[in-house]
Formats: C-alpha cells, structure tokens, sequence
C-alpha cells in the first residue's frame, strides 16, 4: 500500500510518497513559487534528483509535474498514479469540530472552508491541495484530512477557555485550540515506545521548537494543554512569530503608529519573534553564530526564547503534578544540543541529569542518564509518517 501525503501552503506543494507495508519512504518534494515562477524539487530516497523551474500558474498544474517527476522522471519511482492507494492531507485548522482524522467528503470539505477564518493563511491553500487532488485522483482514491488541531481537542473547558466575555466563544468559537497536534501526537507516543512504556501511565512535555514553536503537555496519552492559542501566533517568541504579548501592548502601538488590526497582524506573525530582537534574522543556527561573534541582540534573542521555553515546560510540570519525559524535536529541538542542555539546567531542582555523549544527531536518544530524575528524550518527529498512518487506518 502506497499512500502520498500532501501539504499545500499558498505558494508551495511538499509530499512524500510512502510504501506502507514497510513504512519505507519511496520519495519527497517540494513544488515552490506556484503561481509566480515555479520550480521543482524531487528526490528518490536512492539519491536520484529531479529539478527544474517550471511555470506553475496554479496547484493543479503543479499536482501535474509532481505525478510526472513520480512516473517519468529520472527520478521515478513509480510506473503509474494507480499504484498510489490513498491520499493523506495535511489540514491545519479543524476547530472544536473535528477530534480526529477522516475521510473527506463533500460535507466535510465545506465545514473545512468555514473555518478558514480561523486559519486565513494555512486551511484556503489546503483546501486547494485537496481539490486539486481530488481532480487529478478521481473519486476512485480516498483522500483523508489529518488536522493539526485535533490531538488537542482532549484540552478540558478551563484550559482552552480565555476569560473572553463567553458571547464570543458561542458566537465566533473563540478559544486555545493549539497546532503541531500531528507532531506532539507522533512524538510523544513515539516516546513511550522508545521508552518501552505505556503511554497511558506516562506524564510527557513535548517541546517542537522550530521556526514555528510550541510546547504541549501530554498526560496519559492525552493532549493536556498546549501553548499555541486560536491560533499559531501564542505562546513564546519563535522565527518571526511574537508569541504571547499583553494585548495592550499592541493596542498602544497601533494608536501610536496608526496601525490597523491587520498590520499589527502582520507585524506580529511576519515581523517579530527573533527577527524582531535580533533585526538579523530569524534562522536559530544564524543567531548562534552571530551571538558567539559578540551580536547583544542576538544573543538577547536566544536569551529570551530560552527563559520562555523554560517557563512553559515548568508550569506544565506544575499543572500536571509531575513529569516522567522531556522531549526535544523539530528543527531546533533535534538540531541544537547545545540549547537543550542549557535548557535542562533550570531542571536540576528535579534531579535532571544529562549525558550528551549519547546524542546522536537524526536519531531518537535518551539524553539523561540512568539516575536522572527525570528522561529526557530526543525525537526526530515525522508529521508524514504520523498523517500516512491515519490515512492507513482509516482506509483498512
């Protein structure tokens, strides 16, 4: 059974193509520029490459020179389109309506477009992956909507709720509904089984730190809390996200810069966040390099992300009454020991200790040691594999 995981952005088109009997990966790419210019990367998992710039007015057309670098290219690695038995979306916004994965159907493709008001950047462009697919595929291949959101549909009413007047969460669904669900549902019970535990006895803190970060809870299996909100801006400072910010903060300087709601949207999504402080860049490895160079503000930048990682990580060891794991994953998390020992440092009070010498970079690693009192994990996360699973389930 192959199954071709799909996420569309607005401009862009990543897929991997997965054979699940062994849950090999057969192929990756990414379409960039749709609309604009367009280009194509494809890569066999045996080191054929296929590359081109291609004009790509649109994600159908794009969807096209995909099943050609798939079947034609030097870089095939398959003979047709009818060997590939499902397609597993991506979908980033699935509200308080959709606890789990599912087929998608007409109904449920509607319900997916109503609430892009609360995703305006992400569910319109995956909404476009999946009609796009649905007319390359024909009605012959099941195509499925994994949704960023529902691994933390289990957060109880005092966790999601903001002290809002309740009229704007009955009228506009105001409330904490997280992202990276995908990511900490795959991590987490990864975990477990790494651990050779069972998850359902475990309190878990899954820390995804990347351009786009958060830091979710997992209590017995379960999404607990999380920090992304309504939407991936809260929480703490990531890539050129702001993360939490008194609101009247930004109240103020949109009176002082005569701003509208929606460039202060912007500025707070687009323009903050490391980028922000640092004025450089919003690359961790950039900031790194330039902090050890003597840049203060950068150095700030770093200094910042890390004492709000550690703030989140103990209140949720607080709201859990305890902790079993810490784990690291994402680009920075999996990529950066040198952070996540200076992260752990706050955690000795616990009886963390760690041994770095058995951090191996791109695999899962118990990083403490065996006395330490609490693990701590590296987990490389694969949002792919986890949405090529559901996809599987769904459709046996």
């Amino acid at each position: 059974m192959k199954i071709f995981v799909v996420n569309a952005g607005s401009s862009s088109l990543k897929y991997q193509l997965i054979d699940m009997e062994n849950e090999q990966l057969l192929a990756k790419g990414i379409c960039d520029r749709i609309g604009v210019t367009g280009a194509i990367k494809h890569q066999a998992m045996d080191g054929r490459v296929y590359k081109a710039d291609i004009d790509m007015p649109d994600h159908a057309v794009a969807f096209e020179k995909v099943v050609w670098a798939l079947t034609q290219s030097d870089a095939k690695v398959i003979d047709s389109l009818d060997e590939i038995t499902a397609v597993g979306h991506r979908i980033v916004q699935g509200g308080s309506i959709f606890k789990e994965s599912c087929i998608i159907t007409p109904e449920v493709l509607e319900k997916v477009e109503e609430l892009s008001e609360l995703a305006p950047l992400h569910n319109p462009a995956n909404i476009l992956g999946v009609r796009a697919c649905m007319k390359l595929f024909g009605e012959s291949v099941p195509q499925v909507a994994v949704f960023d959101t529902a691994f933390h549909q289990t957060m109880e009413p005092e966790v999601y709720m903001y002290a809002l007047p309740y009229e704007y969460y009955e009228k506009y669904g105001i409330r904490r509904y997280g992202a990276h669900g995908t990511s900490h549902k795959f991590v987490s019970a990864h975990t477990a089984e790494f651990a050779g535990k069972d998850i359902k006895d475990m309190k878990i803190i899954t820390c995804h730190l990347g351009s786009g970060c958060s830091i979710t809870a997992v209590k017995n299996g379960k999404s607990f809390d999380t920090s992304m909100g309504f939407t991936p801006l809260d929480g703490f400072m990531m890539g050129t996200r702001s993360g939490c910010v008194d609101p009247s903060a930004l109240t103020f300087i949109a009176e002082k810069e005569n701003l509208s709601p929606a460039q202060i949207n912007d500025i707070c999504n687009k323009k903050s966040g490391a980028l922000g402080i640092s004025g450089l860049t919003n690359d961790n490895r950039d900031l790194v390099e330039a902090s050890a160079n003597g840049n203060e503000r950068a150095e700030l930048s770093l200094a910042m992300q890390r004492y709000q990682i550690v703030k989140y990580i103990g209140s949720y060891i607080a709201a859990m009454n305890g902790v079993d794991a810490i784990v690291f994953t994402g680009g920075i998390g999996e990529n950066n020991p040198e952070m996540v020992e200076m992260l752990c440092a706050n955690f000795g009070y616990l009886g963390v200790k760690l041994d770095m010498s058995k951090y191996v970079r791109g695999e899962d690693c118990k990083i403490s040691t065996d006395d330490s009192g609490v693990d701590v994990y590296v987990i490389p996360t694969n949002e792919e594999l986890a949405i090529a699973r559901d996809t599987k389930n769904l459709i046996a």
